[in-house]
């Protein structure tokens, strides 16, 4: 696989989208898509999973993922999370199945649909460029605010896209979120 984290990636949001299941790809996947590209052990994925979605979603990924259907009914049950692993490349996923909020109503309404043409065309959801700024800055906060590869692809994504980003829709959510300090020490920095 050439591309690989994406490819794997994309075998997931595939059942996801059969299923119809809400979903997109977050983290270092959709920092490096917007800002600066950097390598990556996983993927990230919020989906919004329920009980009925368990068997199928085993059974179309069993053959190609190690994964563990009991790991995967508790983080239904408690709204946490589970990591599939691609048996051919070691690649993991982690599927973040949330807890209902008023920012993850806006992050699913604002998912941009992107392409990729490996063998065939293939398209997943992605958060938008600003929900991805902001929920690695909520990712920083809550790593207490320590973590260098969170901190770069946030100025990844600010530098890059900067002059077509909402910032009004970034300070809202961050002061909503609690992370208003540190949207404009990034704003700063990324000048």
């Amino acid at each position: 696989m050439q591309n690989e984290p994406v490819e794997v990636t994309l075998k997931v949001t595939d059942v996801f989208e059969k299923l119809g299941v809400p979903y997109l790809i977050g983290g270092s996947l959709a920092s490096t898509l917007y800002g600066m590209v950097r390598t990556t052990q996983d993927s990230d994925i919020v989906a919004e999973m329920r009980a009925e979605h368990l068997q199928p979603f085993v059974a179309a990924l069993q053959d190609e993922f190690y994964v563990d259907d009991e790991m995967i009914a508790e983080a239904i049950q408690r709204r946490s999370s589970f990591n599939i692993i691609h048996r051919e490349t070691m690649f993991k996923v982690d599927v973040f199945i949330p807890r209902p909020r008023p920012f993850l109503e806006s992050q699913f309404a604002r998912a941009q649909r992107q392409t990729f043409t490996f063998e065939t065309e293939i398209g997943a959801k992605f958060a938008s460029p600003e929900d991805t700024i902001l929920s690695k800055l909520e990712w920083y906060r809550l790593g207490g605010e320590v973590s260098d590869r969170q901190w770069r692809d946030i100025l990844g994504v600010l530098k890059v896209r900067a002059g077509e980003l909402d910032l009004d829709y970034l300070r809202k959510w961050a002061n909503e979120l609690k992370v208003g300090d540190l949207l404009e020490r990034a704003l700063k920095e990324a000048e």
